[in-house]
Formats: structure tokens, C-alpha cells, sequence
């Protein structure tokens, strides 16, 4: 898994991302999470294999259910998004309250979306704030441009 992650970045060796698929593959197929949802990101980007989300949903699908807060992320996006897979908020927001509730910023922050629209979850204005201050907190700069735009109203 490092391995393929330096290939995938160039860092230290020539970059080569269908070596890098390849070793995630190996790794993934090991029930490694990170792995797993590497692998997604490869599926999902065309990043040495050939596009297609349906499989990268399958493989963030399993890391999401090993509880690996960045795989429930993706798969909250690729749900909320319809990429790879029916569109359903709701399920998406499952998947990001999990991830959210880890303290992953990216998710807090989408999750935060979906209640200031009402998407998959009942519109709740101030529950959209709390995510928002909760990603911005740790940096997230989409989250606080949200924040900041939210103050303006």
C-alpha cells in the first residue's frame, strides 16, 4: 500500500499509477480500508485503470463498512451525486454523518449542504452551521467561505 501510494505520487520513484492501481488492487483485495478506498479514487478518476464508478463505489462501499471515515466520505459523494450508483440522499447522508461523526472534515462540511438545502435529511439551518463551524475549526476552507457567506445574510 505505501508503495503504490509513492508510484501514485511520483514521490521518490518515477510515477507509474497502473502499478500504483495494481498494488492498492493487492492490498484492497487483503481487506485493507485505505487500500480499498485508494482503489475507489483510482476507479472513480481513471487513475491507472479505466474509469468506471460503479466500481469505485463497490470499492469505497467496503471501506465505508470497515468504518474508514475518507471511504464512507466518497461513498456519501458518490451517492449524493449519483455517480456509479442510483442517486439517494438519504443513504448519503448516512454515510456522512459516519465520517462527519469521525471528525472528517469533508464530510462534515457536505453533510452541512445537505441540511441547509434538505437533501436526504430535514432542512435544519442551524445544524448546517454546527458542520460547518465543526470543518472549518480543522481548516476547511470550502466550509469557511460557507461560514462566511451564511454571516453575510
Amino acid at each position: 500500500y505505501n508503495l503504490a501510494l509513492l508510484l501514485a505520487n511520483g514521490q521518490g520513484v518515477e510515477k507509474d499509477e497502473r502499478e500504483a492501481a495494481a498494488l492498492h488492487r493487492k492490498a484492497a483485495e487483503q481487506g485493507y480500508a485505505p487500500a480499498q478506498s485508494s482503489l475507489g479514487v483510482c476507479y472513480e478518476l481513471g487513475r491507472g485503470v479505466a474509469k468506471d464508478e460503479t466500481e469505485a463505489v463497490a470499492w469505497y462501499r467496503r471501506a465505508a463498512e470497515q468504518g474508514l471515515a475518507v471511504g464512507q466520505c466518497c461513498l456519501g459523494f458518490m451517492l449524493a451525486n449519483g455517480r456509479g450508483v442510483v442517486k439517494d440522499q438519504r443513504e448519503a447522508a448516512a454515510w456522512y454523518r459516519k465520517a462527519a461523526d469521525r471528525g472528517h472534515a469533508r464530510a462534515q462540511y457536505n453533510l452541512g449542504i445537505l441540511y441547509e438545502n434538505g437533501q436526504g435529511v430535514a432542512r435544519d439551518h442551524g445544524e448546517a452551521i454546527a458542520l460547518y463551524r465543526k470543518a472549518a475549526e480543522q481548516g476547511y476552507a470550502s466550509a469557511k467561505e460557507r461560514l462566511a457567506k451564511l454571516d453575510a445574510l
